[in-house]
């Protein structure tokens, strides 16, 4: 029995075919409009269905990705501050070192655009079909010290389970509760077993992590594990944001 668009439309919800769903007109008036062979509309249609999927999918990533912004690479201003490694971002945007479980260490001044890089490597792992989590380290870690023991197991579940973790601003304020360094410790030891990649940036050399963490043998482990796969990128320079700043009140005077 030939089925009625009414019909279809009923079995294309039943199915959730929304891909389809959203198409078919279109695609019936395409075939109608060109004579065009019934395995061709086929694929088309089949192929809208896998589109919107996929784009579901991609959009749920970046809603569970911790993001708040779509950065890109080709967003950032390259020639203003010549000292940033511009390839070696560029090998990283690859994402050739989560498949291979190595880390990423963005070190140097405050805004010479380590977080933009951190954000952008993120959001194309989101494209790229890889569970990101993106976190505000030192935000994160304080919340953390003060949740009780099950919203800890759950948060630590958060920070362990993501093909790549992005910590941004560790050490922001310097010195971190000891119940915060033990959750960091943890999370680089336990993601280091898994191969599984984190990428850090923080104004704080490395040499000096031992202070903001109040124990020199926890960094020494920390950083025995961070550094083992890294590639370890030095930002130096001018600040995009006082530059941002300057140019505003230029403006406004």
């Amino acid at each position: 029995m030939t089925m009625t668009m009414n019909d279809i439309e009923r079995a294309l919800r039943e199915l959730r075919l929304s891909g389809v769903r959203a198409t078919l007109d279109t695609r019936i008036l395409q075939a109608q409009a060109t004579g065009q062979p019934f395995l061709e509309t086929f694929s088309l249609v089949l192929q809208d269905e896998l589109d919107r999927r996929r784009s579901k999918l991609t959009e749920r990533r970046y809603q569970q990705s911790g993001l708040d912004e779509r950065v890109t690479l080709g967003e950032f201003d390259w020639h203003f501050n010549p000292k940033v490694p511009r390839q070696a971002c560029f090998e990283l945007h690859t994402l050739k070192f989560i498949t291979q479980g190595f880390n990423a260490l963005l070190i140097g001044k405050p805004g010479t655009g380590k977080s933009h890089i951190a954000k952008a490597l993120a959001y194309q792992g989101t494209l790229q079909g890889y569970d990101v989590r993106y976190i505000e380290a030192d935000t994160a870690f304080a919340h953390y010290s003060l949740a009780g023991p099950d919203e800890q197991r759950k948060q630590l579940r958060v920070l362990l389970e993501p093909d790549l973790l992005v910590l941004d601003d560790l050490f922001l304020a310097r010195r971190i509760a000891d119940v915060s360094a033990e959750l960091l410790q943890t999370v680089v030891h336990q993601r280091y077993k898994l191969r599984r990649s984190i990428v850090v940036t923080s104004n704080r050399v490395v040499q000096d992590w031992g202070k903001y963490l109040g124990d020199n043998t926890m960094s020494t482990t920390i950083l025995d594990r961070l550094m083992h796969r890294s590639t370890l990128l030095e930002f130096e320079g001018k600040s995009y944001r006082l530059q941002e700043a300057a140019t505003r009140i230029a403006t406004a005077t």
